[in-house]
């Protein structure tokens, strides 16, 4: 069987990146340029600064994807990209440099959506195959999947306001930690305990497979403002370890109660959460407890990367999914 290469490119938010991987699963480039820096000074990101870095970055990302991979353009088999859900304005450039390439080399173009590249970084260098339980957790989503095949997913619940990772950076910025919020309140956690019961009037929704971080959020606020209003000393590892314990560990549970619902022996971990030491410890605690296996991307592959995007594109490609023609535009809110 022909090796299949996968030239990608992801420009969801504001990381620039192209990678190219073989037949979905062997990464032989995977070039990240992140705006992190650039975005810290306003407190998180801003779409008009990203889109306008993506615009300077993006060809000399591809050319190191190529170049790191060894391969030329006219090795290439597909041009997969993000193309949803993401930042209208930062999307538009890797949909318009995939599309230029895809027309320059006449190979086909893969839509991808950026979610489903997030489970498919489990992929990448294992051997994990449907059908399994997906759990996302990202800035955007926080979701459970019934993966079924490579190309067929039912998602079997999904938070109904904040996503987890958007409720780590709003609380890390009532904290005063910065931007992103996310590394900074795990790094804290750990020198914390999860002590403050307060936070659990803050419901999660009993719903079966449903998630709310609105709540809790409001509860960390309220609990802060309190303290100050009292002029109590406030222990910021303490509360950091405390909401971590609360927004991620109903994740943990609910996951596991799909799977063996479900009757999977494997559960996936995917998004950028994924890299929360919390959240890899205690999914792989629970797959030890209760006999199932537990995928989690290595941290390079937790955050937006063009690698992810390629592994499902492959899936597409040769599942005759997804493939596009130049008429293909950016789905802010797929």
């Amino acid at each position: 069987m022909k090796d299949i290469f996968i030239l990608a490119i992801e420009t969801s938010c504001d990381e620039t990146s192209a990678a190219v991987v073989k037949n979905g699963r062997e990464v032989l480039s995977n070039i990240i340029s992140s705006q992190i820096e650039i975005h810290q000074r306003f407190g998180g990101v801003v779409p008009e600064i990203a889109s306008r870095n993506h615009t300077m970055a993006i060809v000399n990302v591809i050319d190191q994807a190529l170049k790191q991979a060894d391969i030329v353009l006219d090795d290439i088999d597909a041009v997969a990209v993000t193309y949803g859900a993401g930042l209208v304005g930062a999307l538009l450039v890797g949909v318009s440099a995939a599309k230029a390439l895809s027309y320059m080399l006449n190979k086909p173009l893969i839509a991808v959506n950026h979610i489903r590249a997030h489970i498919a970084a489990n992929y990448l260098e294992s051997d994990l195959e449907p059908p399994f339980l997906g759990a996302v957790v990202s800035g955007g989503h926080t979701e459970l999947v019934d993966i079924k095949d490579y190309t067929h997913y039912e998602i079997l619940g999904s938070t109904l306001d904040d996503a987890a990772g958007e409720a780590f950076d709003k609380v890390a910025r009532v904290l005063g930690l910065g931007y992103p919020g996310g590394p900074k309140i795990d790094k804290l956690a750990k020198e914390g305990k999860h002590s403050i019961e307060f936070f659990k009037t803050a419901k999660m929704i009993s719903d079966e497979y449903a998630f709310s971080y609105s709540g809790l959020k409001t509860a960390v606020v309220n609990y802060i403002h309190n303290a100050k209003q009292r002029g109590e000393e406030i222990n910021i590892p303490d509360i950091c370890a405390s909401f971590t314990y609360y927004a991620l560990e109903p994740i943990v549970q609910k996951a596991f109660d799909a799977a063996k619902k479900l009757g999977y022996q494997n559960i996936a971990l995917a998004g950028g959460v994924a890299a929360n030491s919390y959240l890899r410890q205690r999914f792989e605690e629970m797959g030890t407890k209760h006999g199932i296996k537990v995928y989690i991307p290595k941290l390079e592959y937790c955050t937006d990367n063009a690698a992810m995007v390629a592994s499902m594109g492959y899936y597409n490609y040769i599942n005759n999914v997804g493939i596009s023609d130049l008429t293909l535009n950016a789905v802010p809110s797929l």
